[in-house]
């Protein structure tokens, strides 16, 4: 075998060395069962008029580019498939090879077939992520940090730097100084905290990860809220493990839908977020979070309570740490995580998981096979930051209130059919549009700048939450009235096809 390093000979075709696409699938196969319980309901009304094989189609397309199914990953054989979702063969061989024409999947005798991505497409992730000036940028609920209190925390830790450049710079459990720091914000804010209880990670996210990775296994059940976090959502999904959903109204959490579903089926973890809820913006009263806790503990199952936006509190008091509200020794599998990219800047990549120390002694096992130890830097900068807490989240509070003030007028005044409740904190409203036509709004207001983010990314079943809209007002006032503009005109675009044939007939399946 040639090493890397030789030269390509002349007389081998170039596609055969650089499209990996074209190479056997990798990695674990998704089953059958796996595939059906990401996908809609292929024959109930919601269907409509088209043909099955192409839905079933258009929905393996539409997980392929949201994440949810990983590329190079070998598909259920179609008779397989078939059988799971009550189809014919034919109606699965015909999805198959519409997939394979427009460039999502490739197949080989002997291996079968696996996903791809067409040339020039991208996960909608990494959309969301990109960020051209030219657009309006209403996909992500982050905010900014000021200029002159990072240069102000930068400048306080340069003598911190210098001091720890002559070291490998390897801490897994996180820089013990900012251990110390988070487990003394959990103690003012009323849940006593010992610095190792804490596990510093790359943001809340990477605590999810390790959580999930620790105590959940392929084909493991988790309960998740409906509609819930899109990136928390494609982290148990790539886990390869089943999500069981209850659903989050205007109106909170259902105590005895959720605490049924645990008796059912005794899931292995729940996800929730009980702080400002993303996307809903709602917040759990303390006796349905007392509630939660004992129907976990009697059902085994470990709950991390995500507590990421916590701080972002507009017209109430903070609320206490999720797990103050266990009785006593009754918290032991509560996780609790937090960042600072939505208190502070999604750029400073901190976050946090809280657990007994044994469990974080765990995790910061895994970690290490992960990435070693998060940033020195970063957590350095932590540090002041942490410090000047209150100061700047109250700034920040100040300010989502004003910008929510903003969105509200311009909504009222250029689009008053839409509908919302309005949330005591956190970073975004969740706008009801009277019909199911967000995902095609959202590609329709692309072309006016702005990117907004259609409801069913939420959705914990494919196709939900098609007539919802997760709006943020972390922007400034006169932009979001400038967003809001635009997305009026793109709503009321008569000259281009209805919203409402854009959804039921995307165009690659014209």
């Amino acid at each position: 075998m040639a090493d890397m390093g030789t030269v390509q000979s002349a007389g081998t075709p170039p596609a055969a060395v650089q499209d990996p696409s074209t190479n056997a699938p990798s990695g674990v196969p998704l089953g059958s069962r796996q595939l059906a319980a990401l996908l809609p309901d292929l024959t109930g009304p919601a269907a409509g008029d088209r043909p099955a094989y192409r839905g079933l189609a258009q929905a393996i397309r539409a997980l392929v580019l949201d994440g949810r199914i990983s590329l190079r990953v070998k598909l259920p054989a179609e008779r397989e498939l078939a059988t799971t979702l009550g189809l014919s063969r034919a109606t699965v061989t015909a999805a198959y090879d519409l997939l394979r024409e427009s460039g999502y999947a490739r197949s080989r005798r002997g291996s079968g077939t696996w996903t791809v991505l067409p040339e020039g497409h991208r996960h909608t992730g990494l959309d969301r992520l990109s960020r051209p000036e030219s657009a309006i940028d209403l996909s992500n609920a982050v905010g900014g940090l000021p200029a002159d209190v990072l240069t102000d925390a930068l400048a306080e830790i340069a003598p911190l730097m210098a001091q720890h450049a002559n070291t490998p710079g390897y801490h897994p459990y996180g820089l013990p100084e900012l251990r110390a720091a988070v487990a003394d914000r959990y103690t003012r804010r009323g849940l006593r905290t010992r610095p190792d209880q804490i596990l510093i990670t790359s943001g809340a996210l990477q605590a999810l990860g390790l959580a999930v990775g620790m105590l959940c296994g392929p084909g493991d059940r988790v309960l998740v809220e409906n509609p819930t976090y899109t990136n928390a959502l494609d982290s148990i999904r790539r886990a390869r493990l089943r999500t069981v959903p209850v659903a989050v109204s205007d109106d909170g959490w259902d105590m005895e839908i959720i605490e049924a579903t645990l008796r059912q089926a005794v899931p292995r973890l729940a996800y929730m977020i009980p702080d400002f809820h993303n996307p809903t913006g709602n917040l759990m009263p303390p006796g349905q979070r007392a509630e939660l806790i004992r129907a976990t503990q009697r059902s085994s199952t470990w709950l991390v309570a995500d507590e990421t936006i916590t701080d972002l509190a507009i017209d109430v008091p903070p609320p206490a740490p999720f797990a103050s509200h266990a009785a006593r020794g009754g918290a032991d599998h509560v996780i609790t995580i937090g960042s600072m990219s939505k208190s502070h800047w999604g750029g400073l990549r901190i976050g946090w998981l809280r657990a007994t120390p044994r469990l974080v002694t765990e995790l910061a096992g895994l970690r290490v096979s992960m990435d070693m130890a998060g940033s020195v830097i970063d957590q350095l900068v932590a540090l002041p930051l942490l410090r000047r807490m209150d100061e700047l989240v109250a700034a920040r509070v100040v300010e989502a209130r004003e910008r929510r003030a903003a969105l509200v007028a311009a909504l009222v005044r250029d689009i008053p059919e839409w509908s919302w409740r309005l949330p005591p904190g956190g970073l975004s409203l969740w706008v009801d549009l009277g019909e199911p036509v967000a995902t095609a709004l959202a590609e329709r207001a692309a072309g006016y700048g702005v990117r907004i983010e259609g409801g069913s990314r939420f959705g914990a079943e494919p196709g939900t939450f098609e007539h919802r809209l997760r709006l943020p007002f972390t922007l400034p006032g006169g932009t979001l009235d400038e967003a809001v503009q635009r997305v009026a005109l793109a709503l009321n675009d008569t000259a281009g096809r209805p919203l409402a044939s854009a959804v039921s007939r995307p165009h690659w399946m014209a």
